[in-house]
């Protein structure tokens, strides 16, 4: 980082100008054609920017697709379970994170601390999960809008968001730091909002005056014997849960983004990576723990839907808020609710979107992905990358041919293995990192952040992540449920991360780097962020913007 560099860092830049990388891109600018560093996203945002990331359309309607195969015990045990193990994979990203926050984190140190073939890997794996989970948005979206009326055809709806994010990522990428920063709060207030509602109307506070509580734990019951009978039914209910679990409960992949962009990145980033075990307790075991409470697992609308066998104008949607305002009657609130939760799918699929369109245009420049990829508009725009992407979202025309729950389950399904993938491979790298600092004789209790209980930790979250992706299909070898549709769903993406990781290797004759032997630098990367900390001039700020900031840290 030069000098002139550094000097442009001490004026304030307006938040309008804040920046987001994807991790498996190297451009680090929103604006058009900059490739100037500019280390400007302050706690607050960089806490909201976790938030917004984290916060998307599975806690708000797919997540309770699993409430019915374990029923509202088993759905909250399996969120706590797999948030111990989501800790242990926070507390590997973390360290390496805040010991050298660089551009696309976790795919580089895979690439430079374990074999590039790995980051290769990685890098087409995040793009991969990046690009699915934008169809996935649209699908949700055509579910909410049934809240009102189905009279919509469904290719009108993926059509009209297709078009809409596209007019978006060409026209105005330059707003798209701020508009996400603003999502993040709407979607704070709006999970509020739903536990706020749990509380008020358990406790009587509905039309009704019905204080129900707890009602639906001992009727119809606490926990549900899924694909069998018994005690191992009951397990198969909780696994069901922890699968669901393992795909809602996402995060430190969003603070790793937005490391290279964040001022003063050693005293931020390390409260935002800690911060997160209190995210996933309060949105992430908050919401199962309140979606158990409103609905009962067997509630008739939320079947309906999810298999597709709801039909007509008016009919709910999937969210379990929803469904009970209807049961309590409460017909405003749910439309109010309804059309704030669409508005939270259309950010979170312009943000994905984004994403992955920075993810494939970065892999270009770095000679994984075609050049053609890297190619961008007078405005800066990767178009060809842009393109592609917006082509794996034509998935979301899977609807017409299946129903909007079925293809859902699909989409995140893919998704779902994306996400373990990286998880497990991040830990895997992390234990490298720390065999090289320990022997070149660094010392931990020198970094910015020391991982809890390492590396014990690391090999408790390979172990989770790995033993989750292998059930993913696990009720596809019990009472005759095989389905190759499914077996290709539940194992596809792990066939294509080995083939990445086989070719790439093949390809560029990479080597392995030994446990102990890798460069901790970076190639003198350490000392650019150093020397980039040590003349930082913090950018002056208001009483409230302090305030706020601290509310947030």
């Amino acid at each position: 980082m030069s000098q002139e560099h550094f000097s442009k860092e001490k004026g304030p830049i307006p938040v309008d100008e804040a920046v987001v990388t994807s991790d498996a891109g190297s451009v680090t600018e929103l604006h058009a054609g900059s490739q100037n560093l500019r280390r400007n996203l302050r706690g607050k945002e960089v806490q909201l920017f976790a938030i917004g990331g984290a916060i998307g359309t599975g806690v708000f309607i797919n997540m309770a697709s699993s409430l019915p195969k374990g029923g509202p015990a088993s759905f909250l045990i399996a969120f706590l379970i797999w948030a111990g193990f989501m800790w242990c994979v926070n507390e590997c990203f973390a360290e390496m994170v805040c010991y050298l926050p660089v551009p696309a984190p976790f795919v580089r140190f895979g690439a430079e601390w374990v074999d590039e073939a790995l980051g290769f890997a990685m890098g087409w794996n995040f793009y991969m999960n990046m690009a699915f989970l934008v169809p996935f948005e649209i699908v949700a979206m055509n579910i909410l809008l049934n809240f009102w009326t189905d009279k919509i055809p469904v290719a009108v709806v993926v059509v009209v968001m297709l078009l809409l994010y596209l007019v978006i990522n060409v026209v105005s990428v330059r707003y798209f730091g701020i508009a996400e920063f603003y999502f993040s709060i709407f979607k704070v207030f709006l999970i509020f909002g739903v536990f706020t509602y749990t509380f008020v109307t358990m406790v009587g506070g509905n039309p009704e005056h019905d204080a129900y509580g707890f009602r639906y734990w001992k009727n119809p019951g606490a926990f549900v014997e899924h694909i069998t009978t018994g005690n191992v039914g009951r397990f198969c209910g909780l696994i069901s849960c922890m699968i669901q679990a393992t795909f809602t409960i996402c995060g430190p992949e969003y603070v790793s983004s937005v490391a290279a962009e964040t001022e003063m990145p050693r005293k931020i980033l390390p409260k935002a990576f800690k911060s997160f075990a209190w995210r996933m307790l309060i949105f992430f075991c908050g919401s199962a723990l309140c979606m158990g409470i409103v609905i009962p697992y067997n509630d008739p609308t939320l079947a309906a839907v999810y298999s597709g066998a709801i039909a007509g104008s008016g009919t709910s949607a999937a969210s379990p808020y929803i469904i009970s305002m209807q049961n309590l009657g409460i017909t405003g609130l749910a439309s109010l609710v309804n059309a704030m939760v669409m508005t939270s799918v259309f950010s979170a699929g312009n943000g994905l979107l984004f994403s992955s369109v920075r993810a494939l245009h970065g892999m270009a420049l770095k000679g994984e992905a075609p050049s053609f990829f890297a190619i961008c508009t007078k405005q800066g725009i990767p178009i060809y990358a842009l393109l592609a992407s917006l082509a794996i979202s034509c998935l979301a025309f899977l609807q017409l041919g299946s129903s909007s729950g079925e293809v859902l389950t699909w989409l995140a399904d893919l998704v779902t293995a994306c996400q373990l993938l990286n998880y497990s491979m991040t830990s895997v790298t992390y234990l490298h990192f720390y065999a090289s600092m320990k022997k070149q004789g660094i010392d931990r209790s020198t970094l910015p952040y020391i991982g809890r209980f390492q590396p014990y930790t690391a090999y408790i979250g390979i172990f989770g992540t790995i033993f989750m992706m292998l059930a993913q299909g696990y009720d596809l070898f019990i009472n005759g449920g095989w389905s190759i549709k499914w077996f290709f769903l539940d194992y596809i993406m792990i066939g294509f991360f080995i083939l990445c990781v086989a070719f790439w290797k093949v390809v560029k004759r990479t080597k392995y780097v030994k446990p102990g032997t890798a460069d901790l630098c970076l190639g003198g990367t350490k000392e650019e962020i150093d020397a980039y900390e040590a003349m930082y001039t913090p950018r002056p700020q208001s009483k409230a913007s302090a305030l706020f900031n601290k509310l947030f840290e």
